[in-house]
Protein backbone atom coordinates (compact mmCIF):
# COMPACT_ATOMS: atom_id res chain seq x y z
CA UNK A 1 0.00 0.00 0.00
CA UNK A 2 3.12 2.44 -0.31
CA UNK A 3 1.23 4.09 -3.03
CA UNK A 4 -1.42 5.12 -1.25
CA UNK A 5 0.61 6.43 1.55
CA UNK A 6 2.38 8.53 -0.77
CA UNK A 7 -0.75 9.45 -1.92
CA UNK A 8 -1.64 11.58 1.45
CA UNK A 9 0.10 14.42 0.36
CA UNK A 10 -1.95 14.98 -2.71
CA UNK A 11 -5.09 13.97 -1.03
CA UNK A 12 -4.84 16.98 1.42
CA UNK A 13 -3.85 19.33 -1.46
CA UNK A 14 -7.62 18.04 -3.40
CA UNK A 15 -9.11 18.08 -0.25
CA UNK A 16 -7.98 21.25 2.01
CA UNK A 17 -10.68 23.40 2.08
CA UNK A 18 -13.24 21.10 2.77
CA UNK A 19 -11.25 19.64 5.44
CA UNK A 20 -10.60 23.21 6.94
CA UNK A 21 -14.67 23.58 6.24
CA UNK A 22 -15.80 20.07 8.16
CA UNK A 23 -12.97 20.83 11.15
CA UNK A 24 -14.27 24.33 11.54
CA UNK A 25 -17.73 22.73 12.12
CA UNK A 26 -16.66 20.77 15.45
CA UNK A 27 -17.86 23.41 18.02
CA UNK A 28 -16.08 21.11 20.50
CA UNK A 29 -12.17 21.05 21.05
CA UNK A 30 -12.46 17.67 22.14
CA UNK A 31 -8.55 17.11 22.32
CA UNK A 32 -8.88 19.63 25.24
CA UNK A 33 -7.68 16.69 27.90
CA UNK A 34 -4.37 15.16 26.08
CA UNK A 35 -3.58 18.84 25.13
CA UNK A 36 -3.28 19.99 28.97
CA UNK A 37 -1.71 17.08 29.65
CA UNK A 38 1.00 18.19 26.80
CA UNK A 39 1.10 21.66 27.66
CA UNK A 40 2.07 20.62 31.23
CA UNK A 41 5.01 19.34 30.45
CA UNK A 42 6.16 22.41 28.31
CA UNK A 43 7.78 25.33 29.89
CA UNK A 44 5.66 28.62 30.06
CA UNK A 45 6.07 30.14 26.40
CA UNK A 46 7.95 27.24 25.25
CA UNK A 47 8.67 26.77 21.61
CA UNK A 48 5.99 24.00 19.77
CA UNK A 49 6.77 21.93 16.54
CA UNK A 50 3.72 20.84 15.23
CA UNK A 51 4.20 18.38 12.13
CA UNK A 52 1.34 18.12 9.91
CA UNK A 53 -0.33 21.45 10.92
CA UNK A 54 -3.04 21.35 8.61
CA UNK A 55 -4.85 25.17 8.80
CA UNK A 56 -3.66 24.52 12.60
CA UNK A 57 -7.32 25.24 13.99
CA UNK A 58 -8.14 24.19 16.53
CA UNK A 59 -5.01 22.85 17.52
CA UNK A 60 -2.31 25.36 16.94
CA UNK A 61 -4.66 28.20 17.89
CA UNK A 62 -5.42 26.88 21.11
CA UNK A 63 -1.16 26.24 21.74
CA UNK A 64 -0.60 29.95 20.54
CA UNK A 65 -3.70 31.14 22.67
CA UNK A 66 -1.86 29.77 25.38
CA UNK A 67 1.29 31.69 25.04
CA UNK A 68 3.15 28.60 23.13
CA UNK A 69 5.49 29.86 20.07
CA UNK A 70 3.97 27.07 17.95
CA UNK A 71 5.94 26.20 14.55
CA UNK A 72 3.68 24.66 11.67
CA UNK A 73 5.08 21.70 9.37
CA UNK A 74 2.50 20.85 6.67
CA UNK A 75 3.48 19.01 3.14
CA UNK A 76 0.67 20.24 1.10
CA UNK A 77 0.95 24.43 0.02
CA UNK A 78 -2.90 24.53 0.31
CA UNK A 79 -3.03 23.60 3.94
CA UNK A 80 0.32 25.71 4.96
CA UNK A 81 -1.31 28.57 2.99
CA UNK A 82 -4.53 28.25 5.13
CA UNK A 83 -2.07 28.08 8.28
CA UNK A 84 -0.07 31.33 7.38
CA UNK A 85 -3.37 32.94 7.20
CA UNK A 86 -5.14 31.55 10.27
CA UNK A 87 -1.63 31.72 12.81
CA UNK A 88 -0.21 35.04 11.58
CA UNK A 89 1.39 35.05 15.03
CA UNK A 90 3.03 31.22 14.33
CA UNK A 91 5.99 30.11 12.02
CA UNK A 92 5.08 28.31 9.09
CA UNK A 93 7.12 25.79 6.72
CA UNK A 94 6.31 23.81 3.72
CA UNK A 95 8.10 20.87 4.53
CA UNK A 96 7.53 17.11 4.48
CA UNK A 97 8.09 15.68 7.81
CA UNK A 98 9.84 12.71 6.85
CA UNK A 99 12.84 14.42 6.12
CA UNK A 100 13.00 17.12 8.28
CA UNK A 101 15.71 18.62 9.51
CA UNK A 102 14.94 22.40 11.01
CA UNK A 103 18.32 22.86 12.82
CA UNK A 104 16.28 23.79 16.16
CA UNK A 105 15.51 21.48 19.29
CA UNK A 106 11.78 22.41 20.63
CA UNK A 107 9.97 22.04 23.80
CA UNK A 108 7.01 20.39 22.75
CA UNK A 109 6.51 18.11 19.31
CA UNK A 110 3.34 17.25 18.39
CA UNK A 111 2.08 14.97 15.44
CA UNK A 112 -2.02 14.51 15.51
CA UNK A 113 -3.65 13.32 13.50
CA UNK A 114 -0.59 12.97 10.96
CA UNK A 115 1.55 10.22 11.66
CA UNK A 116 -0.58 7.77 10.93
CA UNK A 117 -0.94 8.27 7.50
CA UNK A 118 2.75 7.53 6.60
CA UNK A 119 3.57 3.96 5.92
CA UNK A 120 4.62 1.88 8.47
CA UNK A 121 8.43 2.20 7.44
CA UNK A 122 8.09 5.33 7.35
CA UNK A 123 6.68 5.47 10.81
CA UNK A 124 9.79 3.99 12.07
CA UNK A 125 12.21 6.09 10.27
CA UNK A 126 10.70 9.60 11.86
CA UNK A 127 11.85 8.67 15.58
CA UNK A 128 14.94 9.89 15.18
CA UNK A 129 13.18 12.90 13.34
CA UNK A 130 11.45 13.86 16.55
CA UNK A 131 14.62 13.25 18.86
CA UNK A 132 16.63 15.42 16.25
CA UNK A 133 14.15 18.38 17.07
CA UNK A 134 13.37 17.43 20.66
CA UNK A 135 15.04 19.63 23.49
CA UNK A 136 15.99 17.56 26.59
CA UNK A 137 12.77 17.00 28.41
CA UNK A 138 10.42 17.81 25.49
CA UNK A 139 6.95 16.33 25.54
CA UNK A 140 6.21 14.14 22.18
CA UNK A 141 2.51 13.45 21.80
CA UNK A 142 1.21 11.15 18.42
CA UNK A 143 -1.67 9.67 17.42
CA UNK A 144 -1.73 6.48 15.89
CA UNK A 145 -4.01 3.23 15.31
CA UNK A 146 -4.73 0.25 17.92
CA UNK A 147 -3.12 -2.33 16.77
CA UNK A 148 -0.36 -3.08 13.59
CA UNK A 149 -2.13 -2.83 10.05
CA UNK A 150 -2.73 -0.54 6.91
CA UNK A 151 -5.86 0.61 5.54
CA UNK A 152 -7.40 2.38 3.30
CA UNK A 153 -10.56 4.61 3.85
CA UNK A 154 -12.82 7.48 2.44
CA UNK A 155 -12.95 11.13 3.11
CA UNK A 156 -14.65 13.78 1.20
CA UNK A 157 -15.40 10.70 -1.50
CA UNK A 158 -11.45 10.40 -1.74
CA UNK A 159 -9.26 7.87 -0.79
CA UNK A 160 -6.74 8.11 2.81
CA UNK A 161 -4.31 6.09 3.60
CA UNK A 162 -3.51 5.12 7.33
CA UNK A 163 -1.00 2.62 9.01
CA UNK A 164 0.25 1.74 11.98
CA UNK A 165 2.45 -0.32 14.13
CA UNK A 166 2.29 -2.85 16.84
CA UNK A 167 2.77 -0.62 20.20
CA UNK A 168 5.42 -2.44 21.38
CA UNK A 169 7.05 -1.54 18.72
CA UNK A 170 6.35 1.98 19.16
CA UNK A 171 7.80 1.49 22.69
CA UNK A 172 10.60 0.41 21.34
CA UNK A 173 11.32 3.11 19.14
CA UNK A 174 10.47 5.49 21.87
CA UNK A 175 12.97 3.86 23.96
CA UNK A 176 15.89 3.89 21.50
CA UNK A 177 15.52 7.55 20.30
CA UNK A 178 15.50 8.61 24.61
CA UNK A 179 11.71 9.04 25.31
CA UNK A 180 10.12 7.79 27.82
CA UNK A 181 6.31 6.79 27.35
CA UNK A 182 3.94 8.81 29.75
CA UNK A 183 0.77 7.49 28.60
CA UNK A 184 -0.76 5.32 26.35
CA UNK A 185 -4.18 5.16 25.57
CA UNK A 186 -6.08 2.75 22.88
CA UNK A 187 -9.36 4.26 21.05
CA UNK A 188 -9.68 7.14 23.69
CA UNK A 189 -13.38 6.82 24.03
CA UNK A 190 -12.96 10.69 25.33
CA UNK A 191 -11.02 11.55 22.20
CA UNK A 192 -12.96 10.26 19.34
CA UNK A 193 -11.46 7.14 20.18
CA UNK A 194 -8.52 8.17 18.79
CA UNK A 195 -5.32 6.10 20.25
CA UNK A 196 -2.63 8.32 22.17
CA UNK A 197 0.66 8.26 22.53
CA UNK A 198 2.05 10.87 25.43
CA UNK A 199 6.19 10.80 26.09
CA UNK A 200 8.68 12.85 26.79
CA UNK A 201 12.41 13.31 25.72
CA UNK A 202 15.34 12.10 28.92
CA UNK A 203 16.20 14.96 30.89
CA UNK A 204 20.01 14.67 29.85
CA UNK A 205 21.30 16.72 26.66
CA UNK A 206 19.18 15.99 24.22
CA UNK A 207 21.67 14.29 22.17
CA UNK A 208 20.91 10.66 23.51
CA UNK A 209 19.16 8.04 21.12
CA UNK A 210 19.46 7.98 17.31
CA UNK A 211 19.04 11.79 16.48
Amino acid sequence: MRSAADGVINFYRRNAAAWVQDRDAEATLYERPWMDRFKALIPAGGMVLDLGCGSGTPVASHLINAGYAVTGVDASPEMIAFFRERQPMATAHLADMRILHLDQKFSGILAWDSFFHLSCEDQSRMFPVFARHAAAGAALMFTSGPVAGEGVGRLFGDELYHASLDPKDYRDLLAETGFVVIDHVAEDEQCGHRTVWLARRDEGDGSGGKA
